[in-house]
């Protein structure tokens, strides 16, 4: 098949960043993903021997996260297939990688490789517990990482099991989102000392810090370590979800007590026949209350009769989220050839963020890719001739 040009406009804050991805799954894709939506030019390295999609997505096109970049199919185990990478890496300012410790290192990419020929680029390692330490190569998932950072037991209601927060903590936020935020203050820093450096991110870590609050609630002794008994996880009868009639959900965060006075209004309940909302002990009672006056009315009827007050909000489903008329207004979801997907965020006044093309299939741009970095096509007939490069097995 013939490759795709897939043009390149570069429009947002990053524009003139140059990354190069080294194929993996979840939060350095998801890294990836945030530095091409604000305008870098990426180029995601995949498997020449074929890559594979993690969960229920069987379509690359669908995949989301590998959006806006271009993909180059290379055997890192050909004798030419390093020199494909550090060349991209010559003119690159950072390097997004997700193996174990020693990996890259083993195929002759790693960070004293890619210094050596770049001494300005960030390399950004994302693994699960770290470069060092004792679990350091330890195999493991979002939900080990997390429970590992402290934060799992937390999450979940009183007398339940942890529940695991889909894959937010530690894949994305404490993964992701991290990697990113390493690699932007790294090239801030590049920029005026004009050397790179190696970025160390861990999912345990990244999950840590995002607990940030949360350990310094039970190191101060402020927070009851008993799940879904404190006031944002759960415990706290103004502070949770409740079913209505129509067996839908409403989200209550009556928290101050103007909003709590609202609530009452709204839920058509008099104060004064009500526990003491501040006795802990009082709160599966009132929980009760609420739960009995939530199902007296429809998800949207509560919603129609809140309207205007702050404390009250319906639970949306995937699909109703993307057509609400205030995530429509502002474009909060976009649509891009039928699969529909958060749109960048944040906004920039003068630089927009935007999605720069679907995602693509393994090697779907090799050759048209190398050339735009600039590589020789002489050479990229070589590569290509070695078996170092082409289109991924299996991609269609």
């Amino acid at each position: 098949m013939t490759e795709t040009s897939m043009e390149r406009s570069f429009t947002g804050p990053l524009a003139g960043m140059r990354v190069v991805e080294i194929g993996s799954i979840g939060p350095g894709p998801f890294c990836a993903m945030m530095l091409a939506d604000l305008g870098a030019d990426v180029i995601r390295v995949d498997r020449l021997s074929g890559a594979a999609l993690v969960g229920p997505n069987a379509d690359f096109r669908a995949e989301v996260m590998h959006r806006g970049r271009r993909s180059v199919a290379v055997d890192l185990k050909n004798p030419r297939g390093a020199e494909v990478v550090l060349t991209l890496v010559q003119s690159a300012d950072a390097l997004v990688e997700g193996f174990r410790p020693g990996v890259t290192e083993r195929l002759g990419i790693g960070p004293d490789a890619c210094l050596a020929v770049n001494p300005r680029l960030v390399y950004g390692r994302m693994t699960g517990y770290g470069q060092d330490g004792p679990m350091a190569q330890a195999v493991g998932h979002d939900l080990n990482y997390i429970a590992q950072s402290g934060m799992l037991s937390l999450i979940g209601r009183s007398g339940q099991p942890p529940t695991p927060p889909l894959s937010l903590l530690g894949d994305f936020g404490g993964g992701g989102m991290m990697l990113a935020l390493g690699i932007l203050a790294a090239l801030w820093e590049s920029a005026r000392s004009g050397q790179g450096q190696v970025i160390d991110a861990a999912m345990v870590e990244g999950a840590a810090l995002l607990g940030a609050a949360f350990h310094g609630y039970v190191s101060g002794g402020t927070w009851r370590e008993e799940r879904g008994t404190n006031i944002v996880d759960s415990g706290a009868p103004f502070y949770d979800v409740y079913e209505t009639a129509d067996g839908r959900w409403l989200a209550v965060a009556a928290m101050e007590a103007h909003f709590y006075d609202d609530l009452l209004a709204i839920l058509g309940l008099d104060p004064a026949c009500l526990p003491d909302r501040d006795d802990q002990a009082q709160w599966p009672r009132l929980k009760e209350i609420f739960a009995a006056a939530v199902r007296r009315r429809t998800r949207d009827e509560w919603v129609e009769l809140a309207a205007g007050r702050g404390c009250v909000s319906a639970v949306l489903e995937p699909r109703e989220a993307w057509t609400h008329p205030h995530n429509v207004a502002r474009g909060t979801f976009t649509e891009i050839d039928g699969v529909i997907q958060p749109a960048p965020h944040p906004r920039f006044s003068r630089t927009p963020a935007r999605v720069d093309g679907p995602p693509p299939v393994p090697g779907e741009h090799t050759r048209v890719a190398l050339a735009a970095w600039g590589v020789p096509a002489s050479t990229i007939d070589e590569w290509e001739g070695a078996g170092a490069i082409g289109r991924a097995q299996g991609a269609i």
